[in-house]
């Protein structure tokens, strides 16, 4: 990373750190003093997921985890413990995505007791489908990404459930989370025509957890530069602007 950073100093470009638009450069500043702007940020606002007990102490947003872990690596070596620390806690992992891996990573890193990632999606076959995922498109296949294997390593088995939805967070007498309580589900088509998942009954199971991240995904990017620069945003409040174009 380094080196690269060092490339594109040595073209020209001026990094200015520690330094949030909005907050401590007014966007309208930003429009005073150049002649263009690009946004580049990217969607940050972590997709809320308010079911009984989100509440609980020991939920998080999987972005807020790991941008704390990463800040006090940084700055101390993780001595500062101006973190979330996962270590010796059960830890369950919602969202089956790469924002949901890294958090699996970082709490065996942590040395978690046990970690567990939540997907809905089902499990993908060993072998492609030459039906339905012919070749060129990118084969759907089972396969380990780095965090799930160094689980397996050290726990002796792939950390993901699959087909499987969060009903409930259950605390203790304190506001403590204990455990999750789940639901295997299936995707089935309604009378509309939409795709839905529908819960299996019979399958509610609890996994005990002191520990648990969100990471279902972002509802767009964070208001406040968009808002100050008076920029119309789509239904999903990202930026509205042409395909294709700037």
């Amino acid at each position: 990373v380094q080196r690269r950073v060092d490339l594109l100093a040595a073209e020209g470009v001026e990094f200015v750190v520690n330094t949030e638009i909005g907050k401590d450069i007014a966007a309208k500043q930003l429009m005073e003093d150049y002649d263009a702007v690009v946004l580049c940020g990217g969607a940050t606002k972590p997709r809320e997921f308010n079911i009984e007990g989100s509440d609980l102490k020991g939920i998080h947003y999987a972005m807020d985890y790991l941008n704390g872990t990463i800040k006090s690596l940084h700055d101390s070596g993780l001595e500062d413990g101006n973190y979330w620390s996962a270590k010796d806690k059960d830890v369950i992992v919602i969202g089956g995505g790469d924002t949901g891996s890294d958090c699996v990573a970082t709490a065996l890193r942590h040395g978690c007791s046990s970690v567990t990632q939540f997907g809905t999606h089902k499990k993908a076959p060993l072998q492609r489908d030459p039906i339905a995922n012919p070749w060129p498109q990118f084969p759907n296949v089972y396969t380990l990404d780095y965090a799930h294997e160094e689980a397996k390593a050290l726990f002796g088995s792939d950390p993901r459930e699959f087909s499987i939805m969060t009903t409930k967070f259950v605390g203790d007498e304190e506001g403590n989370l204990k455990e999750l309580h789940t639901v295997q589900i299936e995707r089935i088509v309604d009378e509309t025509g939409r795709k839905v998942y529908q819960p299996i009954p019979g399958t509610e199971k609890a996994f005990p957890a002191q520990m648990a991240f969100i990471a279902i995904g972002f509802d767009g990017p964070e208001q406040t530069l968009v808002e100050q620069l008076g920029l119309e945003t789509d239904r999903r409040s990202n930026v509205k602007a042409p395909y294709g174009k700037y």
